[in-house]
C-alpha cells in the first residue's frame, strides 16, 4: 500500500474507506457482520484510514466501525465528525447545526464511547455552524487535543475564509469536501489554499456517488430511501446528459486495461500528492477494484487527453439538493 501524508505528520493509506454507505444514505443498512468483515478486509489489504460520523445512522455507523476496528485499533486512523444538532443520548436529530463548544465536547465523549476508543485520530466539523464563530469551534477542538482525546482537527465542506480562520487557532490537518470528475469545484479556490497552508484533502464521493463507475444510466432505479432520488444531477434527464462524461472515462479505461472506477480514482490521486480519496462500498469485489486504482498510472498524456475531451462538458444538475448546498462553503 502506498502512503500519503495529511497535514504535517499524519500518514495514511493512499485510499481510505468511507463507511457511511454501510449504514445509511444509499438504501437500507447492510448486514452488520458482513460490513465488519469488509472493514477488516480493507485493513488486510493495506487501508489505514476509516471515515465515519455520528450522523450516519445516527450512531450506528460509529458503532459498526468501532467494533470492526477494535482488534487493530492501534494500526488504523479513525476519522469521525460532529456538527449537526443531534442529541448525544437519544440520537434525536433537530434541524440545523450545533457547534457550541459545550456540545462539541459532549458529542466527542459520546463518539469515543461508540467507537470504543480513547482517542479520535481526526475530528471533523461536519458542517460549518453559522451561529458559532469558527474560532470557538477550533478552540474547543484544541482543548480536546490538549486532553489527548483528539489527535487532529478537520473541517468538512468549509469555505476558504473559514479554513484560514480555524487554522490560525488550531492547525487543520485535513479538509473533506466532494471532489471528482463529476464535481470539480474545489479546483477553483480550495485546492490552492490547502496547498498554501499545508492541509491535506480528503475527497468524499470520489466516484460521483457511483455514477463514475459506469454502472448507472438513465434507467437505473434507486431504492426509495436512497438519497440520490433527491439529487438534481441524478434526475433521469440529468443522468442521460451526464453519460457523456462517463463515456470519456470508459474510453480511457479501455486503453489502460482498467475499469472506469479505477480511472476516476487514479485521476484524483494524480491531482496532488496530499489528496486521499475515501470511496465507499459494501462489496468486497468493489473494494478490491477501487484499490487497484493506486497502481494505475495516468500519464501526462492521459491526463491531458481527459482534460481536452471534457473541456466543453458541463455536468447537468446541482450536486446536492438546494437545502444541503446552503450548508456548504460557509
Amino acid at each position: 500500500m502506498k502512503i500519503r501524508k495529511l497535514g504535517n505528520n499524519l500518514e495514511v493509506s493512499a485510499l481510505g474507506l468511507g463507511c457511511m454507505s454501510m449504514s445509511s444514505a444509499y438504501g437500507p443498512p447492510a448486514d452488520k457482520q458482513e460490513m465488519i468483515k469488509l472493514i477488516r478486509a480493507a485493513h488486510d489489504r493495506g487501508v489505514t484510514l476509516f471515515d465515519t460520523a455520528e450522523a450516519y445512522g445516527p450512531f450506528a455507523n460509529e458503532e459498526l466501525v468501532g467494533e470492526a476496528l477494535a482488534p487493530i485499533r492501534d494500526k488504523v486512523v479513525i476519522a469521525t465528525k460532529f456538527g449537526f444538532d443531534i442529541d448525544t443520548e437519544t440520537g434525536a436529530r433537530r434541524p440545523g447545526t450545533n457547534s457550541r463548544p459545550e456540545h462539541i465536547k459532549a458529542a466527542t465523549e459520546a463518539c469515543l464511547k461508540r467507537l470504543g476508543t480513547d482517542r479520535i485520530d481526526i475530528l471533523y466539523q461536519h458542517r460549518v455552524d453559522p451561529n458559532v464563530p469558527i474560532e470557538d469551534v477550533a478552540g474547543a477542538v484544541k482543548d480536546l487535543i490538549a486532553e489527548g482525546k483528539v489527535k487532529h482537527f478537520g473541517l468538512s465542506e468549509a469555505g476558504i475564509q473559514t479554513i484560514r480562520r480555524a487554522h490560525a487557532v488550531q492547525p487543520v490537518t485535513a479538509v473533506q469536501s466532494e471532489y471528482s470528475l463529476f464535481w470539480r469545484g474545489p479546483e477553483v479556490e480550495l485546492l490552492p489554499v490547502l496547498e498554501e497552508l499545508g492541509i491535506g484533502f480528503v475527497p468524499f464521493s470520489p466516484l460521483g456517488a457511483g455514477f463514475l463507475t459506469g454502472k448507472i444510466d438513465e434507467n437505473t432505479k434507486f431504492d426509495p430511501t436512497d438519497f440520490r432520488n433527491s439529487v438534481p444531477r441524478f434526475s433521469r434527464e440529468a443522468r442521460k446528459a451526464n453519460l457523456a462524461l462517463v463515456d470519456v472515462i470508459k474510453s480511457v479505461a479501455e486503453r489502460k486495461h482498467a475499469t472506469p472506477a479505477q480511472v476516476a480514482l487514479a485521476w484524483l490521486l494524480a491531482q496532488k500528492p496530499w489528496i486521499v480519496p475515501i470511496p465507499g462500498t459494501t462489496k468486497l469485489h468493489r473494494l478490491e477494484e477501487n484499490l487497484g486504482a493506486i497502481d494505475l498510472e495516468l500519464t501526462k498524456d492521459d491526463l491531458n487527453r481527459i482534460a481536452e475531451e471534457l473541456s466543453g462538458f458541463e455536468v447537468e444538475g446541482e450536486r446536492l439538493p438546494e437545502a444541503v448546498l446552503k450548508m456548504s462553503n460557509l
